[in-house]
């Protein structure tokens, strides 16, 4: 099976289902090589907790987490013989002081975290994923100079703008492994082309090149096919088309909430990778040398895999071909 390199359970993460074993159970039932367990480091901010978890104090969001982490490596210890598995972390950045807190949770873990996957979700302290309201209030707190709403193009450039200036921040300073859905800032508005933006474009190439640099993978995240009106995963064509030309490199993510959600899409990005041209695919792996970041994981590239088409979507020469039900969704089925 595939790889991927981002999930999440109901068990430490209030709008997922099910518990980190069963995540687990239901990736090996599904033969995949390797499986990243990446739940979202917790929040510092009363205002910053959302509806499903005001029963939780910022105290118990921090032991939860440091809940997951035990968990994730009971198990990473239990199936070691069956599936690999990846204990990591999804970022927050709502203000400066989710970087502080989050350096102090890398350096209190240091070797309990194998990697990072570097997402925003919020513009201007406001989420951008967690309801079209939500998504359009952020949208509308951009003002000019003299305190003046600003409406359309010149709105949405801002917005945009502030968006990809977060993830700058965060690629500058932490160096994620895995950048996380991309260009999430356009998950109510598929279908805009980012292209007509040229202040945000201009720091979006920023981004790609900078984490190219340092040799991040950018995912391609199944999880946007669930999305109304998205056609495709996380990144769209016109900034996969970006990355590609950056020389940058692409890694797999089902982004699971849960176990029913375990390589879910994956038919569908086997025929977008071949709609976009993209041949290689990469995963991160276990290393007895220290990255960038000095943890112990690098990227490695899947071998014999040069055609994508629904084949070869892992480190073998096996073939996938689709079935109808694993696990309650469209999934592949393995074939010497």
């Amino acid at each position: 099976m595939p790889h991927s390199h981002h999930s999440h359970s109901g068990q430490f993460c209030r709008h997922a289902f099910g518990s980190l074993e069963e995540v687990v159970l239901e990736a090996i039932k599904q033969r995949f090589e390797v499986y990243g367990l990446t739940e979202h480091v917790p929040r510092y901010r009363p205002e910053d907790l959302y509806p499903e978890e005001r029963d939780l104090s910022l105290d118990d969001l921090s032991k939860q987490f440091l809940s997951f982490l035990n968990e994730a490596h009971r198990l990473k210890e239990v199936y070691a013989s069956q599936i690999t598995l990846l204990v990591g972390l999804e970022t927050e950045y709502i203000t400066d002081d989710d970087f502080s807190h989050l350096q102090k949770l890398l350096k209190d873990n240091e070797r309990r975290i194998d990697y990072i996957v570097g997402s925003v979700h919020h513009v201007s302290t406001i989420p951008i994923d967690f309801d079209r309201v939500t998504y359009e209030k952020a949208l509308a707190n951009f003002s000019n100079e003299e305190g003046v709403y600003i409406l359309g193009n010149d709105q949405m450039e801002h917005f945009l703008s502030a968006y990809f200036d977060a993830q700058h921040q965060l690629i500058q300073q932490f160096q994620p492994e895995i950048i996380g859905h991309l260009d999430l800032c356009r998950l109510y508005t598929p279908s805009l082309d980012l292209r007509q933006y040229p202040i945000a474009w201009g720091k979006l190439i920023r981004n790609i090149e900078e984490a190219t640099r340092y040799g991040a993978l950018f995912e391609i995240n199944a999880a946007a096919f669930k999305k109304e009106g998205w056609t495709s995963p996380y990144p769209g064509k016109d900034v996969v088309g970006l990355i590609q030309e950056k020389t940058g490199r692409f890694a797999l993510s089902d982004d699971s909430h849960g176990p029913r959600t375990v390589g879910q899409y994956y038919l569908d990005v086997a025929d977008y990778l071949v709609h976009v041209g993209i041949t290689e695919l990469w995963y991160l792996d276990c290393s007895s040398e220290p990255n960038h970041n000095g943890r112990y994981i690098s990227p490695r590239r899947i071998e014999d895999c040069r055609s994508l088409d629904r084949t070869c979507l892992n480190g073998s020469t096996m073939l996938l071909n689709p079935i109808t039900e694993c696990g309650g969704v469209r999934c592949f089925a393995v074939r010497k």
